[in-house]
């Protein structure tokens, strides 16, 4: 058994990661990633994760690997992953985020970051891969490991980032909003309330008391039903969901309703081309993206780039076109100027700063900004991960556009991270988008039978 990439590093099962794994894995990437770090100091790895139980053990395995191939280890402790990617971008090594993001306590992963803090692309994960086939079925020629030194602590990097997380509004404040934080009992449980506490809002925090089993459990950017009762019992300005590593974050509005993260990209793009700092004047999204956001940019005049599902193929084609602002709809949202990644905490401030500059209430901002066609998203679980049940079904999914045509939209895709076929229907009638994704499901339950 070995491991394998899929659209956010590797994910399974925590039972799954095994330490022999996790320390060929570490091996593997410190040969790949580390390989141009030349001086003692700089030969080492930042480590960050979030609060499951399995993190502290697979942290040691993969110190352990790193320490095999003579690499160090920095261990930022419980941090968000855009921290982790903060800190490799500004010391310039590679960085790994221990991290199941919005799944479930029992699953784990690895997301891998260059020096420099930037996602690996495909060909790199291959070369990782190959290399850790090799290590793991004792292929090759395997140099005599000289163990490197005990790792290191982190801690002043965390908050250099949430500095530059406050200071990303040039010096105003968010004196005299109110907020409510759901902080998902993962990696910002305790980093987003003084993020948002400094900057002078006035912060009340829900589900930040993670105990390796709750984190995701009922709450956060999956589950925001709490919140939203939360921030209408409180008459709080927003709310806003961060996920299990906090690289994404849905918002409510001061009403108790949800804002995805089509809305706040919306928002961002319409303020920042009114102030002329929208670069390029265009936006990335995927292809999960509302068609009223479609709509909506062509009405302000900007550019819409679209790319398949997954903020690492957001990054590429922001830095491809020379654009900014891109994210998804599920709330990764990636300001290029401010951050090498998505970053959860980074869009909750600024949102709340756009209320505060605009004065005006975040329902009032959101309704502006788009109006949202129907949009049933459905997920369809299958035995195993199989993107050929998609073209099995490439007939009905025809007959589904078809039938809609310009005035909505059908997308069925195997998810990159778990067993699943998601499918999406966008239609001008909420009726005719759950009759269409009804028969588009069992289409795939009949595609993905053995």
């Amino acid at each position: 058994m070995t491991l394998r990439f899929g659209t956010d590093g590797v994910r399974g099962h925590a039972d799954e990661l095994t330490d022999e794994l996790v320390t060929a894995l570490g091996r593997a990437a410190a040969r790949v990633l580390a390989a141009d770090l030349v001086g003692a100091h700089d030969r080492r790895f930042v480590i960050g994760r979030d609060p499951r139980e399995s993190g502290p053990r697979i942290e040691r395995a993969l110190v352990a690997g790193l320490a095999l191939e003579r690499v160090g280890a920095e261990l930022a402790g419980v941090v968000p992953t855009p921290a982790v990617a903060w800190i490799a971008a500004a010391r310039a090594v590679p960085a790994a985020m221990i991290s199941a993001s919005h799944n479930p306590f029992h699953d784990n992963g690895i997301k891998f970051f260059a020096a420099g803090g930037s996602k690996l692309p495909d060909t790199v994960e291959a070369r990782l891969e190959a290399l850790l086939d090799d290590l793991v079925h004792g292929r090759g020629p395997s140099p005599a490991p000289v163990p490197a030194g005990p790792p290191e602590g982190g801690g002043a990097d965390v908050e250099r980032y949430a500095l530059a997380v406050a200071n990303s509004i040039e010096g105003r404040t968010l004196e005299g909003v109110s907020v409510v934080l759901d902080c998902a009992n993962g990696a910002a449980s305790e980093l987003a309330p003084q993020i948002y506490r400094r900057l002078g809002a006035r912060v009340s925090v829900i589900h930040a008391e993670p105990d390796g089993r709750n984190i995701n459990l009922g709450c956060g950017s999956t589950n925001p039903a709490d919140l939203q009762a939360a921030v209408r019992a409180a008459g709080a300005d927003a709310g806003l969901a961060f996920d299990g590593d906090a690289d994404r974050v849905l918002a409510v509005d001061e009403q108790g309703a949800l804002i995805d993260g089509d809305h706040l990209i919306a928002m961002f793009a319409v303020d920042r081309r009114a102030r002329g700092r929208l670069v390029g004047d265009g936006v990335v999204v995927t292809v999960m993206t509302n068609l009223g956001f479609r709509l909506a940019m062509a009405e302000h005049g900007i550019r819409v780039v679209e790319t398949p599902v997954g903020d690492r193929n957001v990054l590429e084609a922001l830095e491809a076109e020379g654009l900014a602002l891109g994210g998804e709809q599920s709330g990764h949202i990636i300001f290029r100027d401010l951050a090498g990644t998505g970053d959860g905490l980074l869009t909750g401030v600024q949102l709340l700063d756009l209320c505060r500059r605009a004065g005006r209430p975040l329902s009032a901002l959101a309704a502006g900004a788009m109006t949202r066609l129907p949009q049933v998203l459905r997920n369809v679980r299958v035995a195993r991960r199989d993107p050929a049940i998609v073209d099995a079904v490439a007939a009905e999914v025809a007959a589904a556009e078809a039938e809609l045509g310009s005035r909505g939209r059908v997308l069925v895709r195997a998810s990159g991270t778990e067993p699943l076929v998601r499918v999406m229907v966008e239609a001008d009638r909420a009726d005719q988008a759950d009759a269409i994704a009804e028969r588009l499901v069992r289409a795939v339950e009949r595609a993905a039978q053995p």
